[in-house]
Order: C-alpha cells, then sequence, then structure tokens
C-alpha cells in the first residue's frame, strides 16, 4: 500500500492510472453485454458451433492484432490513441446496442464486435507502453506489478456493473443492449479522462518513421526467430508448448460450461444460465487465487517444471470429476479445480520463460507467447464446435481431456529439459515489453 501511495502522488501516474480503471471497467461492461448477446441472448444460436464460433471472434484480435500493436504505437502519439481509441469504442457499442434493438443478433454484431475488441488490443498496449514516461524508474517495477492487477479488478466491477443494471429490464433486446450502452458511456469518460494527458506526455519520443509494411515484416521475422531459439533453448519452448496444449484443453472445457450453463442447468432461463456461468467463471478465479498463494512455497520443492506437471494431473482430475455427472456441484467444483491448476501451471511457465530466455530474446519470447496462447483457444473452439453436444456435457469428451492432460503431463516428465541449452547469440529483434503488458495477462478478463 505503501508504494501505492507513492505512486499515486506522481500526477502523470494518476491521470494515466484514471484512464486504465475507467477504460477497463468500460471493457468489463462491453464484456458481460458481448457474452449475452452472443451466448445467452434468446436471440442468439445456443448450438456449440454457434457459441464456439463467436468466441473464436472475441479472441481472434488477441491472436493476430496483438502482436503488431507496438508498430503503430511507436508512431502516433499514445496519449491521442487513448483518447481516440476510446472515443472510436463509443461509436462502435452504441452501434451494436442500435443493430441489437432493430435487427437482434445478426453478422453486424459480430463485425462490430472484433472491431471493438482490435481496438480494445491497442489501448491495453497503450497503457502498458506509455506507462514508464510518467513513472519515476525505482517505482516502474512496483507500478507494472499493480496497474495490470488493478485493472482487471476495474474490469470484473464493471462487469458485475453492467449485470446488475441488466436485471431492471424484462429478457428481450433492451435488456440484451443495456450493458453496451452502459459500457459505451465509460468508455466517452475514459476518452475524456485521457485529454487531461499531455500530448506528447506519453510518448513515443521519436517516432518510427520506416515504412509500415517493413515494420510489420520485421515484427513477422522477430516472432519466427524468436521461435527458432525457443526451441533451441529447450527449456523455455517446451514451456510453452505445454502452456498452449494446456490452455487449448482448457478452452474446451470452457466453452462446455457455457454450453451447459445455458442448455443444460438453465435450459429455459437464459438470464438464470448466465448467472450460474457467473458462478463458474468466479470459482475458476478462486482456484486461480488459490494457485498464486500456493504457488510460489510449493513449486520451490518440485521445480517448476514438476510442478506443471502436478497441475496438469490436477486438471486430469477435474476432468474426470465432470465424466460422473453434469450435476450443479460437481460442474462448480471442477471449475474451481481447474482454475487452480490453470493458474499454477501458467505462473511456473512465466517463471521458466523469465528465468530461462535470454534478454535480447525475451521481448520476442512473450509476444510469441502471447500468439500461442491465444491461437490455442481459438483452435479450442473449432475443436469444440466438431465435438460438444449442445447441451455442453459429453462424457467421452471430458474423459479424452483426462487423457490428454495426463499424456502431456508424461511427456513433461519425462522427455522434458530441466535445464536450458546453450544457444549462440544473434542480433536483437523485438523489444522487451513492459512486465504485465503482454496479451496473455490483459485477456484473461475475457478467458
Amino acid at each position: 500500500m505503501s508504494e501505492l501511495r507513492a505512486l499515486l502522488r506522481l500526477e502523470g501516474f494518476r491521470k494515466l492510472f484514471a484512464v486504465r480503471l475507467v477504460s477497463q471497467a468500460g471493457d468489463g461492461m462491453f464484456q458481460v453485454g458481448l457474452a449475452s448477446l452472443l451466448f445467452f441472448s434468446p436471440e442468439s444460436a445456443g448450438t456449440a458451433t454457434a457459441i464456439a464460433g463467436a468466441f473464436a471472434v472475441m479472441l481472434a484480435p488477441f491472436t493476430i492484432v496483438g502482436p503488431f500493436a507496438g508498430v503503430l504505437l511507436d508512431r502516433w502519439s499514445r496519449r491521442q490513441v487513448l483518447a481516440w481509441g476510446n472515443a472510436v469504442r463509443v461509436v462502435i457499442t452504441l452501434g451494436m446496442a442500435g443493430f441489437m434493438l432493430t435487427g437482434g443478433v445478426t453478422w453486424w454484431i459480430y463485425a462490430l464486435g472484433l472491431a471493438a475488441l482490435s481496438v480494445n488490443r491497442f489501448l491495453l498496449a497503450g497503457l502498458s507502453a506509455g506507462l514508464p514516461r510518467v513513472v519515476d524508474g525505482t517505482l516502474l517495477l512496483t507500478a507494472n506489478s499493480l496497474t495490470p492487477t488493478l485493472g482487471a479488478g476495474a474490469a470484473f466491477v464493471g462487469g458485475g456493473v453492467g449485470y446488475v443494471l441488466g436485471l431492471g429490464f424484462e429478457p428481450g433486446r433492451v435488456k440484451d443492449s443495456s450493458a453496451l450502452v452502459c459500457a459505451a458511456l465509460v468508455f466517452g469518460v475514459a476518452s475524456l479522462l485521457a485529454l487531461r494527458l499531455g500530448r506528447t506526455q506519453l510518448g513515443p519520443e521519436q517516432p518510427a518513421e520506416a515504412a509500415i509494411r517493413s515494420e510489420i515484416a520485421r515484427v513477422a521475422r522477430g516472432l519466427a526467430d524468436g521461435a527458432r531459439y525457443l526451441v533451441a533453448r529447450r527449456t523455455p519452448g517446451q514451456a510453452l508448448l505445454v502452456m498452449a496444449a494446456h490452455r487449448f484443453l482448457y478452452g474446451v472445457v470452457f466453452i462446455a460450461s457455457i454450453l451447459i450453463s445455458r442448455n443444460l442447468l438453465e435450459p429455459r432461463d437464459q438470464a438464470a444460465g448466465m448467472a450460474t456461468f457467473g458462478v463458474v467463471v468466479a470459482l475458476t478465479g478462486v482456484g486461480g487465487a488459490a494457485a498464486m498463494v500456493l504457488t510460489p512455497t510449493l513449486s520451490r520443492r518440485t521445480g517448476p517444471q514438476g510442478w506443471i506437471a502436478i497441475m496438469l494431473l490436477l486438471a486430469a482430475a477435474s476432468q474426470l470429476l465432470m465424466v460422473t455427472t453434469p450435476a450443479r456441484p460437481v460442474v462448480l467444483a471442477g471449475a474451481a479445480l481447474l482454475g487452480l491448476a490453470a493458474q499454477g501451471a501458467k505462473i511456473a511457465v512465466d517463471t521458466i520463460v523469465q528465468r530461462d530466455a535470454e534478454d535480447a530474446y525475451r521481448g520476442r519470447a512473450f509476444a510469441f507467447y502471447d500468439v500461442l496462447y491465444n491461437a490455442a483457444f481459438v483452435g479450442a473452439a473449432a475443436l469444440a464446435a466438431f465435438t460438444l453436444p449442445d447441451t455442453g456435457w459429453s462424457r467421452g469428451v471430458f474423459a479424452g481431456l483426462a487423457v490428454a492432460y495426463v499424456l502431456v503431463a508424461l511427456v513433461l516428465w519425462t522427455r522434458g529439459a530441466r535445464t536450458p541449452s546453450d544457444v549462440a547469440p544473434a542480433g536483437a529483434g523485438l523489444a522487451s515489453p513492459a512486465p504485465g503488458a503482454t496479451a496473455a495477462g490483459d485477456v484473461a478478463t475475457i478467458a
């Protein structure tokens, strides 16, 4: 708390922090509105294929746009990105609400939702990129640790407010669009708050002048070079592959939980289905919080690779539990166990990548991490569309997921490297991102 008070004494930080909190509170409202429209609205199709497709749309910007956001953030005034980006989201979000009121869930909803989430990717990157310009070096690490966490908390609160406000409306199009209208108002406030910052206060100090096409090509080459390095270095590359596999399997379970909440546990009440899904997500978060307490202590005894293997086996146990019955207590218990397993494994993977990737490659390692982390979830949506029934519960699918988790754990335990291999140094590529600035951390509010 003393460090937070020290940060709040910095005028520039206070202004930027206010933009983050308000902007991410709007994100939470927007995500609740989008989830209501695409997953729990009577207007939306409740099939496994439709929900998996909608989920892929939500994650696509973080997979495609994320690694290249820095190319434009090194050219444009970051303060203007925050101001205009939020203003653009006001227009997009009100447009979505309008289309919902007049025509229901159409392809316009998907297109505008994709555009809004793509703009959000730039805003999150801009908030992190501008932070070193308003915080002294001695407090920068603290700021990088606190601001994403508190921003995620603001998103959670914003989502809760959006959900509660929606309870005042009868089920239908007005209710489904209410959270979007609220989000648009909050985005407008965030845009105005950004104008309190100086036009050049957040940088870039010297905007990039190379052709955008060549910069994008450089980023793509950097990602490929980073992938080759991670494979040669062994431990970080193996950790990222394990995390991608874990994320892929987790994604199938996540989509199954939406279908179970909507079509199995609450088949005749979409509002109750969304509330049930909210409880599932909350218990997943409780499991993740437990992982944050247990992992630093217990992983010292097992080593990070051993801890990841244990977490994978715990994830397998959560799926075997789901094999028994789709009863509400079982679904909720499985969510808590899987949340513990997912966050525990992620913390250990982050540690391995930070520890074993050399500084010249660390930025590329985390950029590649972002791509794998979110692409795995998009791939999970494709698998879910073909394997899950519309009720979301399949004894065969959950048994298969349990077996897959066990196999990944065995491969890591028996074939995984414990120490990194020496790799000859090469030229620098992508700059290292600020801690906490990766899409893998930012997308947590969505997934």
